[in-house]
């Protein structure tokens, strides 16, 4: 009786496993001092500023799973989109913006 109620808790408890929150999702203290927040949206993650000047507004849209991640981000002072990535290293994130591929400056954010 016991195995069958371990066993149904097991199969309980594994889906929940999908579900988990991807790496890069969570509030991030940028290279500036302000806090962005990267949440689920759709099929992609987006990036909030939620300090500072620009606050409440959207600076990137991410896809990719696990430790890398492509898509665009915004410099929120000049108000310029740029082709973009994201890494995750643990409770680093190194995110890249790139003119052309060729031109990109990068700068880390840490997990808050």
């Amino acid at each position: 009786m016991k195995l069958k109620t371990w066993i149904a808790a097991a199969l309980f408890v594994s889906p929940g496993a999908a579900l988990a929150a991807e790496p890069i999702e969570g509030n991030w203290k940028t290279a500036s001092g302000e806090t962005a927040a990267i949440t689920k949206c759709g099929g992609s993650f987006c990036i909030t500023l939620k300090t500072g000047k620009h606050a409440g507004k959207r600076i990137g849209k991410l896809d990719g799973s696990g430790a890398d991640y492509t898509g665009s981000i915004t410099d929120p002072a000049a108000d310029k989109t740029y082709s973009g990535s994201g890494a995750v290293s643990g409770n680093s994130l190194k995110m890249k913006g790139c003119v052309l591929k060729v031109l990109c400056k990068s700068q880390t954010w840490s997990r808050l």
